[in-house]
């Protein structure tokens, strides 16, 4: 049987790696954060324990046969679940949480190492969760920002407005477009035009150039 003084260290090294991760999510005022990593962390590392040494008690009885891993297994799909409750689907295209989702993943791993004594493996994975979370993300964002893509959304009133201003993207050399969609409704035309990042400046001086155009109701586009 496991000693109790080595009960309350695994736990609250597991308390200590779940909070570690859990307040990287907690600054970014996401829904799993502190107390949620924390929680997944001490709940995967007991169940770690239990799986180990709880039936220590009828092992070796006759017609007694145990896995010790296949309680602590559960808690890897099991996590899942909760992962799931993180995810948004905002939109089609666009997707919030699954970092998240895979953090409680990779925190719940964690508290499996560290109920099972492996201190070191679970401090190396909290590093370097750590490093992934927090320390790549400006380095993310800069080399994501170069291939990036741009969405110009131009309502017109005519069909005629809509072929015209079409053209005169299709014309403008500074435009990577690649993808245009026009869409039709009862009142209006929707132009949507995708294009590669570029410029802001460029693309604020087209969008004014768009707007100056009385036969546009309206222009956006996600800068």
């Amino acid at each position: 049987m496991i000693p109790w003084t080595e009960i309350l260290i695994r736990l609250s090294l597991a308390a200590v790696f779940g909070g570690i991760i859990g307040l990287e999510r907690e600054r970014k005022d996401w829904a799993a954060g502190l107390r949620t990593h924390m929680m997944v962390s001490v709940g995967a590392a007991l169940t770690m324990m239990v799986s180990a040494y709880g039936f220590s008690d009828i092992l070796g009885q006759p017609n007694i046969v145990l896995d010790p891993s296949r309680v602590a297994a559960q808690v890897i799909s099991g996590i899942g679940f909760i992962g799931a409750g993180t995810i948004l689907f905002l939109k089609e295209g666009v997707v919030r949480g699954l970092t998240t989702a895979a953090g409680l993943w990779t925190v719940a791993a964690i508290g499996l190492a560290t109920g099972g004594g492996m201190y070191f493996a679970a401090f190396i994975a909290t590093s370097i969760a750590i490093i992934i979370l927090w320390l790549l993300q400006p380095v993310e964002k800069r080399f994501l920002n170069r291939f990036e893509q741009k969405t110009i959304r131009i309502i017109t009133f005519e069909r005629s407005k809509s072929i015209e201003v079409t053209d005169q993207l299709f014309q403008n050399t500074a435009l990577n477009i690649t993808s245009c969609n026009i869409e039709q409704t009862d009142s209006f035309f929707f132009i949507t035009v995708r294009f590669k990042s570029m410029d802001k400046a460029i693309v604020g001086k087209l969008i004014a150039d768009i707007q100056a155009d009385t036969g546009v109701k309206e222009v956006s586009w996600n800068n």
